[in-house]
């Protein structure tokens, strides 16, 4: 559950008991939507509100006591509020968090002197105030708005991504299993930029991983247990049982890997040494993992990754690594989103069903390529993000947007689908001049505006969102 720190702006001279109903309408709004909150009562300063210093002092130190469970502040101005009181409170939490900046609006019946709130105005002083303090902040949509309208309600759910995007990424931990394949330098990526991003990669050799897994009998608990996982998880009818038991010990090494080393999510080596020289495809392993929230991509796209684990804390629902992949006939505004696959099966219409994998079987043969996941993709409204390190400016950068995955018919192997894109073809362009890789994640979700705040206002990444 997300938890913000709330202030409840005041200044003296202007009617101090809407603070009072103020604070009550928005800590009710903040419960309905979900949200934990830290807040000062009104028995630690009049009206639960921050105006003095001496106030501002003891939000923050409220704020101090509860930083590992903040992940956010919301700065609410039920009038015009004391601007260096919000700021001082921010400074003084030493909190490094998101902060959303709310103003309530005046009623035109409501103009005298006891009921004017004056908020449209305090709200640019206080802006203004954090600018000076270098506090980034973010905006609701419109610039004053009822709490208990939806609009305020989306506004909520909206910054509540951005905060835990934000959080989640800052000290995220990421595993890498094998090496990057040969052929794949489009998925180079600057480990030491992303250490000074906070984010930690943790690398293990596909070597260790076999030998793990051949170290584990076939009557091991953890593996029979895995085993009946993977065949409750889809329909292995079609698969020898050889390569479901190999599939079974190869996940319980990811397992523990990930448990030991506390991980977010993993980018594993594929092409073609596992292949050869374990006997299986890891993408049904890989979907399962994918599907309860610990994403993984393919072919040790880390930075890929992390666009699949920001769309995870965004959304809460499970992201995809596809390749943009073919053109859709003429349609300039449409493609075909593919991979082998490793899809989560929350993204396919109709439940995937496992086999081998086509492309590779020609070179390792079919009994070393059994595992993938085949199926087409529901249709369904998705934002679709990249990530990439650009070493010679040195800096992390992206490309955010939304589109939508379409009924078109297409019939295809691995797990595929036909997306539409507005003004797809200015994307593409944008991707080619500079230099992007050709993986995508997607999500079934709409959370690009809060994907772009996180990156660009919180982490200071490059970020471009495009918008058709």
């Amino acid at each position: 559950m997300t938890t913000l720190g709330v202030v409840v702006g005041n200044r003296g001279f202007f009617p101090s008991h809407l603070c009072t109903k103020g604070r009550e309408i928005i800590l009710k709004v903040l419960k309905e939507e979900g949200f934990e909150t830290v807040a000062l009562s009104e028995k630690d300063t009049p009206f639960g509100s921050v105006e003095t210093y001496q106030q501002a002092k003891r939000c923050a130190e409220l704020f101090k006591k509860n930083r590992e469970k903040i992940d956010g502040i919301l700065v609410t101005l039920p009038n015009f509020g004391d601007e260096r009181g919000v700021a001082d409170t921010i400074r003084l939490s030493g909190l490094d968090v998101p902060v959303l900046i709310h103003a309530f609006p005046d009623e035109l019946k409501k103009m005298d002197l006891k009921n004017r709130r004056d908020s449209f105005c305090g709200k640019m002083s206080s802006c203004n105030n954090l600018t000076q303090y270098g506090i980034p902040f973010s905006l609701t949509a419109s610039h004053t708005v009822d709490p208990e309208q939806d609009e305020f309600r989306r506004d909520l759910q909206w910054f509540g991504a951005v905060c835990r995007i934000t959080r989640g990424l800052r000290g995220a931990r990421f595993g890498q299993v094998g090496a990057r394949p040969a052929a794949f330098i489009t998925v180079r990526y600057s480990e030491k930029l992303l250490e000074e991003a906070g984010i930690s990669v943790e690398s293990l050799d596909l070597s260790e991983v076999f030998g793990q897994a051949w170290k584990l009998s076939d009557g091991d608990a953890a593996v029979k247990g895995k085993l009946k996982a993977i065949q409750a998880y889809t329909d292995t009818a079609k698969v020898p049982a050889a390569p479901l038991l190999k599939m079974a010990k190869f996940a319980v090494v990811l397992d523990r890997f990930i448990e030991e080393h506390e991980l977010s999510g993993i980018a594993v080596q594929c092409w073609t040494s596992m292949e050869e020289y374990f006997g299986i495809v890891p993408c049904t392993v890989m979907s399962m993992l994918s599907n309860k929230l610990v994403p993984s991509a393919c072919e040790t796209d880390i930075t890929g990754l992390i666009g699949m684990h920001t769309m995870v804390l965004a959304s809460e629902k499970p992201s995809a690594l596809l390749d943009w992949n073919n053109n859709y006939g003429d349609d300039p505004d449409k493609a075909v989103v593919f991979h082998c696959s490793n899809l989560p099966q929350e993204l396919f219409g109709n439940e995937a069903v496992m086999d081998y994998q086509d492309i590779i079987a020609g070179s390792v043969g079919k009994e070393n390529a059994y595992g993938t996941l085949t199926g087409i993709i529901k249709p369904k409204p998705v934002t679709y993000c990249r990530v990439s390190t650009n070493d010679s400016f040195g800096v992390i950068r992206a490309y955010v947007g939304e589109g939508e995955i379409t009924k078109d018919p297409i019939k295809t192997f691995g797990g595929y689908g036909v997306i539409k894109v507005p003004g797809f073809q200015r994307l593409l362009r944008h991707i080619c001049l500079n230099g992007y890789e050709h993986h995508v994640a997607i999500n079934p979700s709409c959370v690009a505006d809060a994907v772009e705040e996180a990156y660009g206002r919180y982490l200071g990444w490059d970020v471009y969102c495009h918008r058709g």
